[in-house]
């Protein structure tokens, strides 16, 4: 069984409506292999297929909103962001108690990251299904003014 991370939203978020990408990968470090990407698909369609392909396999899921951006500018932007948020990370794990803070900061992540799917296995969507989620989500992207 692998392992599926997602992004656990409150009810309501925007993010939610959003285009969802799935991003296969190794669970382990002796399994090297390039990455597989797919979607964008709705949410609840990436959580099912994510779910299915690894509930057979010793896979990593990354199930994440895809973030439209309609510039360059709007992309760097949330590059810094990124890389803004990586520093904080890092700047608080540097500073944490060696012996205290760091050690369950640490299990805590590896945990979250690692938790296996349990319960019932969700039957991925039908392709029928996908294929109507991929119209809703080209239905909802801007068109260029042109």
């Amino acid at each position: 069984m692998g392992a599926l991370v997602t992004l656990e939203l409150p009810e309501g978020s925007p993010l939610l409506e959003l285009p969802w990408i799935i991003t296969f990968g190794p669970i382990g470090e002796d399994d090297e292999w390039e990455p597989v990407v797919c979607g964008p698909y709705e949410r609840p369609h990436a959580l099912a297929l994510a779910e299915s392909v690894v509930a057979d396999e010793e896979l990593m899921a990354v199930v994440e909103p895809l973030l439209p951006a309609v510039s360059a500018d709007e992309i760097r932007g949330e590059i810094v962001s990124a890389r803004t948020a990586a520093e904080d990370e890092l700047a608080r794990v540097e500073t944490a108690d060696l012996y205290g803070d760091f050690e369950d900061t640490l299990d805590e992540e590896l945990e979250a990251a690692g938790e296996e799917v349990s319960g019932p296995v969700t039957l991925p969507p039908s392709e029928q299904e996908l294929r109507a989620g991929f119209a809703r989500i080209a239905a909802r992207l801007p068109v260029p003014e042109g």
